[in-house]
């Protein structure tokens, strides 16, 4: 693992430690977890002048800065669909019994022919609904729009946008915090994406989680089970 953050130190849209630890401070999550696929993983490449800490690492380095016995899980493997991921986490997940949940899935049933979104999108409710119904918060984002930069996945955007538009649904149906990639200025970032053109590299991954810290540090009572207004 490499700390060299020497870009990162200067980037607008990255966070410092202490920053980070600060815009948490008087949230009231003790017990978080993250569940999905490889991006719910942290699977990500390096970058020069980022550290290699992944989006969940970093996210949870933030929230234990104010709470040292955090409790933290992390469900995420690598290739699964969202009925897999309900079907095979969602019951650790709930057992688990967090109050922040991260829900990052959807991005693997866009491959292969006829990808049906609506199952998707119940998948999604289905796991919302069983985390929400125990009191947990949950917070998701969505896919950023890379295909300017990244042309030679032009042919998913279309695709990309409808499955984003789907995790909006659904997030705002069960007052989920929604940290809205799709426009968000790194998109064009050339060092965006790691060597296999599917994962984040950890500037993309600094750059998420400083978004999630950011919106996290706004979530209203009424998304934010047990905080003071």
């Amino acid at each position: 693992m490499t700390n060299d953050r020497s870009t990162e130190t200067v980037d607008p849209y990255c966070l410092s430690d202490e920053a980070a630890v600060d815009l948490l401070s008087g949230t009231p999550w003790k017990r978080f977890a993250v569940m999905g696929d490889s991006f719910a993983a942290g699977v990500g490449g390096p970058c020069p002048g980022y550290a290699d800490i992944s989006w969940p690492e970093r996210v949870a380095q933030a929230l234990r800065g104010n709470v040292p016995d955090l409790a933290y899980l992390n469900t995420g493997e690598v290739g699964l669909r969202t009925r897999q991921v309900r079907e095979t986490q969602l019951a650790k997940v709930l057992e688990f019994g967090p109050d922040l949940v991260n829900v990052a899935t959807g991005g693997n049933d866009l491959f292969g022919p006829n990808p049906d979104l609506d199952a998707v999108e119940a998948d999604l409710e289905e796991i919302y609904a069983a985390l929400t119904a125990r009191g947990a918060h949950v917070f998701a984002f969505t896919v950023a729009d890379i295909f300017e930069a990244f042309p030679d996945f032009a042919e998913f955007r279309a695709l990309v946008d409808r499955l984003n538009g789907r995790i909006r649904a659904v997030a705002e149906r069960h007052g989920a915090t929604l940290v809205d990639m799709w426009e968000h200025p790194v998109r064009t970032s050339p060092t965006l994406m790691s060597a296999d053109g599917i994962h984040f590299s950890m500037e993309g991954h600094a750059v998420l989680a400083g978004e999630i810290i950011r919106n996290l540090s706004t979530a209203t009572p009424a998304t934010a089970p047990g905080r003071s207004a």
